[in-house]
């Protein structure tokens, strides 16, 4: 056992006699610092498991909690001697608090020589849901606040979009993605940010693994521009277990990316099954077999997290968050990632060559993706459709997140009955379909929709009841037509795409106001005029492609 106390001299030493951390770019599909050496990603995963409820909905173990890493001067200080011992150079962190101060960390790890990875989704409801994707207006101000909140910092290597939003049976799910990597790259851009913009892959069939990778990095309009393409490609792969080899564990993978176009890494490694980990990967990682394709890799993980697959994590910390205690298999990692002191540094930054972007994949079979992906979230165009509305969605509890989709589901099928569609507000991904509010907040989505009910029914006020979570807005338009005209008039551009803005203060949604996934709830019906109050189970449809429990990337979790 260590103390992290016991450092607390080598740290003061340390943090007065420091330079400036190099800036990492891209050239061509290598990464390289300022002054052209090859740059490699050697780094571990640094976030603590929130709370994980398991549950048939949940096979990928996901958590509906997080604690912000990189918020904790105290802890940084604690864990940054073991993190030296590692000889990491970068942290992949997976969710973080934009409201929160991270300068101790952030400060300390840069002094360091530590660059972060940055997720930008959250627990829940703050990312792309593989099973319901949007990308929507809530989705991109939780984006663009927690860029806000890190641009000032100079070791922020990269911002993940995304961490297994799409497996083998939802890649319709991808145009999302990409998607969100158009509004993000134009927003850095904006800001005169070169940091990258990434996406964490799942590893698994060729015929939906390698098909996604290109989809991500390709140009839809065949003009090679990477304005809807991803900058850094990571892979959780974890097909290296026990004492295995180049040949048997990477050789294929690392063939199938011969060709690829942009800089990828290992963004999880770590196999646990069969344990012990002996953590020989990076004799191969970082070898001449493998650096002509990728750029290093993230071991998993520095804190304990548990998955299907087994136990992960190197250290465990103590009650009081005072204490580091190492194990064997910290240990075991330490001696390898020390042995990597050399890596190839070819090619020269010079003969890497410009960056390329190809046609993208065809749909088939198992891969599905549409090349027209979805547009812009407009929140200025939402915001004033929200002031037309007849009827608006007020919750009855503050914890209105968990009953938004529901009433997505009972509104838009009560809405079926009266003839109507939820077009509107729906998207779809492999079509390639995006109704004119798809990227609207839920909650706004669910005002239209109870609005529409509410017109369908003659404005009778207790068809906006909807069990007390409805308030009739006595602003709106008189009229059906004069509504929808001026709805018309706030949508003007549905298929617009522009350079985001960033999130007033104040404003912008948080990821706790954003729908979840519909449980249909059974009740009665009542009220005067036979329209209900409480919806009844039988009349409730899903919809697809809206409010749904966004489910963040299952790091502990290993497919």
């Amino acid at each position: 056992m260590r103390n992290a106390a016991a450092f607390a001299v080598v740290l003061v030493a340390f943090f007065t006699s420091v330079n400036a951390i190099a800036k990492v770019s891209r050239a061509g599909r290598y990464l390289y610092t300022d002054d052209g050496t090859r740059f490699y990603i050697k780094g571990v995963a640094y976030q603590q498991q929130g709370t994980v409820v398991q549950s048939a909905d949940n096979s990928f173990g996901e958590p509906s909690s997080f604690t912000d890493p990189l918020s904790l001067g105290d802890a940084c200080a604690r864990d940054l001697p073991f993190l030296q011992q590692l000889t990491v150079n970068t942290l992949r962190v997976y969710s973080v608090d934009s409201s929160l101060n991270h300068d101790s960390c952030m400060n300390a790890f840069s002094n360091a020589g530590i660059y972060t990875i940055i997720d930008l989704a959250l627990p829940l409801n703050g990312s792309i849901d593989r099973n319901s994707p949007s990308w929507s207006t809530n989705l991109l101000d939780q984006y663009i606040k927690t860029i806000d909140a890190f641009s000032k910092y100079d070791n922020v290597l990269a911002f993940n979009v995304g961490n297994e939003a799409v497996v083998q049976n939802s890649t319709a799910a991808a145009p999302f993605v990409k998607a969100a990597a158009r509004d993000i790259k134009a927003y850095l851009a904006s800001k005169s940010s070169t940091t990258l913009v990434g996406y964490s892959a799942i590893n698994g069939a060729g015929n939906f693994r390698d098909p996604l990778a290109n989809y991500l990095t390709c140009d839809p309009s065949n003009g090679n521009s990477g304005a809807t393409a991803i900058d850094l490609y990571g892979l959780n792969d974890y097909e290296w277990c026990g004492a295995s080899s180049f040949q048997a564990a990477y050789a294929g993978t690392t063939g199938d990316f011969a060709g690829f176009n942009v800089p990828a890494y290992f963004s999880e490694f770590g196999c646990v099954d069969p344990g012990p980990r002996l953590w020989t990967e990076p004799t191969a990682i970082f070898s001449t077999d493998m650096s002509p394709v990728w750029s290093g890799g993230i071991a998993f993980s520095y804190f304990p997290a548990s998955s299907a697959a087994g136990e992960f994590g190197m250290v465990t910390i103590s009650a009081d968050n005072k204490t580091v205690t190492t194990s064997d298999d910290f240990n075991r990692l330490v001696n390898n990632y020390s042995n990597v002191t050399s890596p190839p540094n070819t090619p020269s930054q010079s003969a890497a060559g410009a960056s390329t972007y190809p046609s993208c994949p065809t749909a088939n079979d198992t891969f599905v993706a549409s090349t027209n992906i979805p547009p812009t979230p407009n929140e200025a165009a939402c915001n004033c459709l929200l002031s037309t509305l007849s009827c608006r969605f007020t919750p009855a509890t503050a914890n209105y997140s968990v009953v938004v989709g529901t009433l997505l589901d009972q509104a838009c099928g009560l809405l079926g009955g009266k003839g109507g569609t939820c077009a509107d507000i729906g998207s779809n991904g492999q079509t390639g379909v995006y109704g004119r509010l798809s990227g609207c907040d839920p909650t706004i989505k669910l005002s239209y929709v109870m609005s529409l009910f509410y017109e369908a029914n003659n404005r009778d006020e207790q068809a906006c009841s909807f069990a007390g979570n409805g308030t009739v807005n006595p602003l709106a338009p008189t009229s059906p037509t004069a509504a929808d005209a001026a709805a018309s008039s706030c949508v003007s551009s549905p298929s617009a795409t522009f350079v985001p803005s960033a999130v007033a203060s104040g404003g912008g949604s948080s990821p706790s106001s954003t729908g979840g996934q519909g449980t249909n709830n059974g009740g009665t019906s009542g009220g005067t005029s036979g329209v209900p109050t409480i919806i009844p189970s039988d009349t409730l449809v899903a919809i697809t492609s809206v409010a749904a429990i966004s489910l963040l990337s299952a790091f502990w979790a290993v497919m």
